[in-house]
């Protein structure tokens, strides 16, 4: 059997709009988020979904309330779905992280690595197609997971993720195979 995987980001926030990396704060969405939200329940709220999933971070979370706010689908937070944990740059101007290859394998400073983020992704993984076997899902997360996504399931190596534009799409799916 296999689990289809559909894929969003969390909606624009008010860090993004001002060149913040949020990082493991919480974050808030901006008035164009919560528009953006409300559009991902449209386009998802009847796709066939057994669950959704979120970072516990509460840009993810709102997403998701605002996506979901009239549906009856059991929404579950993970903090394996959290973005990567930037230590002190937590906050900091995006610009700051960069280039961001340098913490593939090294931790930010009081932080964590790329690399801690594909491994809790996998862990994620591991759980739901244990227990959504033959079912679709959603992951509302960050950056940081789609980046694991594409390291693990297609072999994109982490390198040229990281530092890659980040282009923003309604979704992306991937079918996992148990």
């Amino acid at each position: 059997m296999a689990i289809e995987l559909v894929y969003e980001t969390h909606s624009t926030t008010i860090d993004n709009e001002t060149g913040i990396a949020t990082g493991w704060l919480e974050g808030t969405l901006s008035e164009r988020g919560r528009m953006q939200a409300a559009e991902l329940g449209e386009r998802r709220r009847d796709d066939g979904l057994a669950g959704v999933f979120t970072s516990d971070l509460g840009r993810a979370i709102e997403t998701a309330e605002i996506a979901f706010a009239e549906s009856e689908l059991p929404v579950h937070h993970d903090w394996r779905l959290r973005e990567c944990n930037y230590g002190e740059l937590n906050g900091a101007p995006v610009e700051e992280l960069d280039p961001r290859r340098r913490f593939v394998d090294e931790p930010f400073p009081g932080g964590e690595s790329y690399r801690d983020c594909v491994d809790k992704m996998s862990a994620f993984l591991d759980d739901v197609a244990a227990e959504f076997d033959g079912r679709r899902v959603l992951v509302i997360a960050h950056s940081a997971q789609r980046w694991a996504l594409r390291h693990l399931l297609e072999g994109v190596p982490l390198e040229e993720l990281v530092d890659a534009p980040f282009m923003w799409q309604e979704g992306w799916e991937y079918v996992l195979h148990a």
